[in-house]
């Protein structure tokens, strides 16, 4: 029994020739469209001027590219199904280059949202094919490295791309933002055509119609409507009726894909108490992620008065630290477990949020990086040990449905705490009787109440959870 254990342990569900090799294109695609998710908000404050647009509009440009990711998102089980990964993978990084030579090439603010937009698209197909290929193609025992690879994708990408973005800014506009990413886009283009084994099997299934319409109207109404609370208020009738359509919408899609025989996500795989914990752990870390990396270059700029070039700067450490901890903490999580480095990941995240909210417009640089390099600590160290011990709970086809599950709700959290914090940012700001700059501050303050309260829920889940025993 042991021998057959430790043979199972060492073997991959799917043997390809090189599996590095044909996790490359994803890897690198998967960087730019999370690199894309936050290399703009360093960037708001020069829009908001070039392009004559308000707070509650730019914003658009972060919520409209996540709001189309998680619309794809869900149908990625079904595309998969009548797509091979090979034609869904090379489709999705045409798609970014056409994108994001559209958004380079913008004159105007609509043109550049529509850019963006169809960069969505081509984030919400790669990104959970990057984790399901990796389930199929490591061995057991060679997961939780592989998982610490991609997850370390999705949380450095998020942070370095300030930095990067600020040292372009230094010298060049806006449009040379989207030009960067044409390279890497190519290069993977080239490792998709080379090196990219076909994955799973095509079963095409009978599509659900309706199941698509409720799955893409009900994500796309709860966006909307916490992006326009930015501008019209939570009290407003619109955004009200857009979050109980929205509910009721989606209330009707989970009730569906429950009951139907070929549902286009397997939600069942919430009865897993493993899968169930994992993804709240998951969706938490990337809602504090996203939100506090939205709000911390603009209190740079508009709170500290720093040119946007030292902005990026000043974001590096924190990006550094975070790729060295998404690095390890795979490596980590195949020695011990996810009980603990999710609960101590997450206490370090609150506590940098805390440290946030103690913050000035006099505040001290120095401060403000050893803030970040906490936060950057935390939220890595909790992500890859939470998204791998849901994964490993699920088997065959149910694991697919999972990381799809998993990155679809990420998205939408992320798209919903980047709205929140901008709803929040004007409530804090429109309250204070200072100054421009410390009406500013003040909103940041507010804003960063988000990240502390995502961060004390995570970590109570994080306390409470009964699946650990279990896995670890």
């Amino acid at each position: 029994m042991e021998q057959q254990a430790t043979m199972s342990a060492s073997r991959p569900r799917v043997v390809v020739k090189h599996p590095a090799l044909a996790m490359a294109s994803m890897l690198i695609g998967a960087f730019v469209g999370m690199f894309s998710e936050t290399s703009l908000n360093i960037a708001l404050p020069k829009l908001m001027a070039s392009l004559s647009i308000s707070t509650a509009t730019v914003q658009w440009l972060v919520t409209g590219y996540m709001l189309i990711i998680g619309i794809v998102l869900p149908l990625n089980s079904l595309i998969t199904k009548w797509f091979s990964t090979r034609q869904v993978v090379i489709f999705g990084l045409l798609d970014f280059l056409v994108g994001a030579v559209i958004a380079a090439l913008a004159p105007s603010f609509p043109i550049l949202l529509f850019g963006r937009m169809i960069q969505g698209i081509a984030t919400g197909l790669i990104l959970p094919l990057m984790f399901t290929v990796a389930m199929q193609v490591f061995a057991p025992a060679k997961l939780g490295a592989a998982m610490g690879a991609c997850a370390m994708v999705i949380m450095f990408a998020p942070a370095i791309g300030p930095t990067l973005t600020g040292l372009i800014l230094a010298k060049l506009s806006w449009h040379w933002i989207f030009w960067a990413f044409v390279p890497f886009l190519v290069i993977a283009l080239i490792f998709a055509l080379t090196s990219l084994e076909n994955v799973g099997n095509l079963s095409k299934p009978k599509i659900d119609v309706i199941s698509i319409l409720t799955s893409v109207v009900g994500f796309a109404s709860i966006v909307t409507a916490v992006s326009f609370a930015s501008s019209k208020g939570w009290g407003s009738p619109v955004v009200l009726g857009l979050l109980l359509f929205g509910i009721i919408v989606l209330a009707v899609y989970a009730y569906r894909q429950v009951h139907i025989a070929e549902p286009i996500l397997n939600l069942k795989i919430f009865a897993n108490p493993a899968f169930r914990a994992g993804a709240l752990m998951v969706m938490l870390d990337f809602g504090i992620i996203l939100s506090a990396m939205y709000i911390l270059p603009m209190y740079m700029q508009k709170g500290l008065l720093l040119p946007v070039a030292m902005t990026g700067i000043i974001m590096l450490p924190g990006g550094i630290v975070n790729a060295l901890v998404s690095a390890v903490s795979g490596n980590l999580f195949d020695n011990f477990g996810a009980k603990w480095l999710s609960r101590l990941g997450f206490l370090i995240a609150l506590i940098g949020a805390i440290m946030l909210l103690t913050t000035s417009t006099h505040t001290a640089v120095s401060f403000v990086i050893a803030a970040h390099v906490v936060l950057m600590i935390g939220c890595p160290l909790a992500m890859s040990p939470s998204q791998t011990h849901a994964l490993s709970a699920l088997k065959g086809p149910a694991s697919g449905d999972g990381s799809t599950i998993m990155n679809t709700l990420q998205q939408i959290i992320g798209a919903i705490s980047t709205a929140l914090a901008t709803s929040l940012l004007g409530i804090g700001e429109a309250a204070s009787h200072a100054n421009e700059q410390g009406a500013f501050t003040a909103g940041v303050h507010m804003a960063v109440y988000l990240p502390v309260v995502l961060s004390v829920i995570a970590l109570i889940i994080a306390f409470t959870t009964r699946s650990f025993k279990k896995q670890d």
